[in-house]
């Protein structure tokens, strides 16, 4: 007789961020890989954070996509799946996520990055965690990983539709004409000479969502660059911003395409720091939502899940 069906895990990553104000310094030291921090420097993230709630939404976020995924992709009184969440940067370390599936016995494991675009820098850096924690704990089942879905239909309608709904924060008389300006976080330029798909892969997003929206005025920038010496990707949305105003644009909307969740580069960067510049120079800048945790989300997870098993199985 047949012993019961081992279940299939699936990991979800992401970033993470601090839990409360005292974890910022803690935090910044494990992001910059024990490398010292300023006190300058940890003191205006705690004022950032502070700004935006006193801490990360990420892991609650993510642990609300892992419980409703695990409820669709099972359906109604289904188990054949388990979704976990493990962070890169904070708990629950995605080491100690991938000794939970262990123990859990699954019969394989799909890593999946909360970011569509992938990167050697961010989402192979969350594969090597992963490989790294098999490496050292062990496991008998087969570990696989999907490396990408900038381009799943259901995403791009999705972003579609939030850009859609944003449009209403503007009088009805200039909706037509709000550029649009996509954002995604800023790299250090050397991926460009290691052939990284990451700019192609922001691009082809930002092209798709303006397929369907009939190809409005679009501009393109990247934020949230790192400040460490070496030149980062641009151009940046505070150089954006000025040529928009110079061409006498006085609104702007802005879609985070290479975010899914609200965490400080959208909470902060946007909705603060570049709404002010914008202000500044009498322009409105309006943000789309992040998809957070939800449907759309959801049943974009769980196609880009599916299409991976399709490929596995094929």
């Amino acid at each position: 007789m047949p012993g019961p069906q081992r279940p299939i895990a699936v990991m979800l990553m992401a970033m993470g961020g601090p839990d409360r104000l005292e974890s910022i310094e803690p935090y910044l030291r494990e992001v910059r890989g024990g490398r010292p921090t300023s006190p300058e420097f940890v003191e205006e993230i705690r004022e950032r954070y502070r700004m935006t709630g006193g801490k990360s939404p990420v892991l609650e976020i993510t642990r609300a996509v892992a419980q409703q995924l695990e409820q669709r992709l099972n359906g109604p009184g289904g188990e054949r799946y388990r979704v976990y969440v493990g962070l890169r940067h904070w708990n629950p370390f995605i080491k100690d996520t991938y000794r939970e599936v262990m123990d859990d016995c699954p019969e394989r494991l799909i890593g999946l990055c909360m970011a569509p675009q992938y990167s050697s820098m961010s989402i192979g850096a969350y594969m090597k965690k992963v490989e790294e924690a098999r490496a050292q704990l062990g496991g008998d089942f087969p570990v696989t990983f999907v490396q990408s879905w900038h381009a799943n239909p259901l995403l791009i309608q999705a972003i579609v539709d939030n850009v859609t709904q944003a449009l209403q924060k503007f009088p009805a008389e200039v909706r037509a004409e709000v550029p649009l300006l996509f954002t995604a976080h800023s790299l250090p330029e050397r991926i460009l000479q290691m052939k990284d798909p990451y700019p192609d892969e922001v691009r082809a997003t930002v092209d798709a969502v303006c397929r369907l929206l009939g190809k409005p005025e679009a501009r393109f920038a990247f934020q949230s660059q790192g400040r460490s010496d070496e030149p980062w990707l641009g151009p940046t949305v505070e150089e954006t911003l000025e040529s928009l105003h110079t061409e006498g644009h006085r609104h702007v909307l802005v879609a985070p395409i290479g975010f899914i969740s609200d965490h400080l580069e959208v909470l902060y960067d946007v909705d603060i720091q570049f709404k002010a510049f914008a202000a500044a120079r009498g322009m409105q800048l309006e943000r789309i939502a992040m998809l957070n945790a939800s449907g759309p989300l959801i049943e974009t997870l769980a196609s880009v899940l599916h299409d991976h098993e399709t490929a596995r199985t094929a």
